[in-house]
């Protein structure tokens, strides 16, 4: 039975990867087909996630709550759910997540889309307060023709939102014949009891794992950087034999921007952590998240209620997040000094082309080790676009792109280098902005130096990490993203 576990497993992964393969190469927008900004995973009837591919960790962790919505309509063979509401089951509303019966469970991909409408281009407004400015919401509903239409009517750039709508949908139809081969191949029982297995072995592991660490009860608080002031992240962490408790009261409450979270995003952030001081190379299913409880105040920053606005909580909010719990845990466990702490989302658009990009920045130093430099730092797992293509497909010039050299904080380990990215707009469009690490620069960890703070430049001049503006043709865009802590 091992075997055939192992055997079986490895087929349910390849399932998981295949798909965002497909997605990929079948995509449209350079930020699914260049960036790769998307996720798959395959779930099994009970609606838990047995295997997923190593793609963004925001949205994996959030999948299951994404799952039990669409299974709350009684998908039958041939069906697809389509939502982005992130108050039932998704994330922000760019991240559109289409799930499907297969013969054993359910196929599910996620995608961030480069519009999906709003009061500004890409989706990605600095100054949203409502939910509803962020674009057309859509509550779990089956994907038919007219929700197709009506998906598109609401979303600039409407051919190249159905191109990756479509290529989604290719993806979980692939999901759905591998399983069905797969079932054919190895007895539709012997499956499903596979997938029993996998969930329970990953909880034993992870649950083994968290024995090895001391009991014990450690809090820290950091603070994200809202358009008008510091708004509080709290955090106590509790490990008590096999399991983590980790709550967030005295968080500060709900942001009037969008800074927001829901409370799956946040399970998300605190899942990553938990994933990273146990068992990093267990192969992901939802059996490594029994062992965590997540909870926090209803109304806090982390744990807002609609229609709070959201955009950045999916990808600001979440990073601070990881950061907080890191801290906590550093209290008893070696952990990296803070990396850049932010995606660096830089969105523009007009009424001809909307694009999206995240950018890369210096890890904090580890116990052993100095911190990588120009990568993707925790929540996120994207590529950038690469100029030959950024330049071919938008008017957009790639004017520097380099490392941002000496911006890691100094120590025994030296923090990893943020980078310098200026892009020239050869149209008049919009920008937006959503950064953090502005104000207050990555923190150093045992005497370690702290890192390099980010900036955002237009044509010289310092922006705040918010900012929503318009551009004429011929403005420069700098972003100067953070360096990682030194450590010791």
């Amino acid at each position: 039975m091992n075997v055939e576990l192992q055997v079986v497993g490895s087929a349910l992964r390849a399932v998981a990867e295949e798909m965002g393969a497909v997605l990929i190469r079948s995509a449209f927008s350079a930020n699914i087909k260049e960036r790769r900004d998307c996720s798959t995973a395959v779930f099994d009837e009970a609606g838990r996630m047995i295997a997923q591919a190593e793609h963004i960790p925001v949205h994996l962790g959030a999948m299951p709550a994404a799952v039990a919505a669409a299974m709350s309509r009684g998908l039958t063979p041939g069906q697809v759910c389509v939502l982005n509401d992130p108050y039932t089951g998704g994330t922000h509303l760019p991240d559109v997540t289409l799930v499907s019966r297969t013969a054993l469970g359910y196929a599910v991909s996620r995608a961030h889309h480069a519009d999906v409408g709003g009061m500004e281009p890409a989706s990605l407004p600095a100054f949203s307060r409502e939910l509803y400015q962020e674009g057309l919401v859509l509550p779990p509903v089956l994907l038919t023709d007219e929700v197709l239409e009506l998906f598109v009517a609401n979303a600039r750039n409407p051919d190249e939102r159905r191109g990756d709508l479509r290529a989604q949908m290719a993806a979980n139809r692939l999901a759905e014949r591998r399983i069905d081969e797969l079932c054919a191949r190895r007895g539709r029982d012997r499956v499903a009891a596979a997938m029993d297995e996998l969930h329970a072995y990953s909880e034993r592991m992870v649950r083994a794992a968290i024995r090895t660490l001391p009991d014990g009860r450690w809090s820290a608080e950091d603070v994200v950087e809202a358009v008008d002031g510091d708004a509080a992240i709290r955090c106590t962490v509790e490990v008590s034999g096999d399991e983590i408790r980790i709550d967030f009261a005295g968080t500060a409450p709900q942001d009037a921007y969008n800074l927001n979270c829901p409370l799956s995003v946040t399970q998300s952030a605190c899942y990553f952590v938990v994933r990273c001081l146990t068992e990093p190379d267990l192969p992901a299913s939802g059996g490594a998240f029994a062992p965590v409880t997540v909870t926090a105040p209803e109304g806090c920053l982390v744990n807002a209620r609609p229609p709070a606005a959201v955009v950045a909580g999916n990808t600001e909010t979440s990073s601070r997040i990881v950061d907080v719990v890191f801290r906590a845990f550093g209290e008893a466990l070696p952990v990296p000094a803070q990396g850049q702490g932010t995606m660096n989302n830089v969105a523009l658009g007009n009424a001809r082309f909307t694009y999206y990009e995240t950018i890369g920045g210096g890890q904090g130093a580890c116990p052993d080790a100095d911190g990588p430099s120009g990568v993707h730092v925790a929540m996120s797992n994207t590529l950038i676009t690469p100029v030959e293509a950024l330049e071919l497909s938008y008017p957009l010039r790639v004017e520097r792109w380099e490392l941002r050299r000496g911006s890691g904080g100094a120590g025994a380990h030296r923090g990893g280098d943020g980078v310098v990215r200026e892009l020239r707009v050869l149209e008049d469009c919009r920008l937006s902005v959503l950064a953090e690490r502005r104000r207050h620069a990555p923190r150093g960890a045992r005497g370690g130096a702290d890192g390099a703070r980010g900036r955002t430049l237009v044509n010289g001049e310092e922006q705040p990490s918010k900012v929503t503006r318009q551009l004429a043709a011929g403005d420069v865009v700098r972003i100067e993203t953070p360096g990682g802590g030194g450590l010791g």
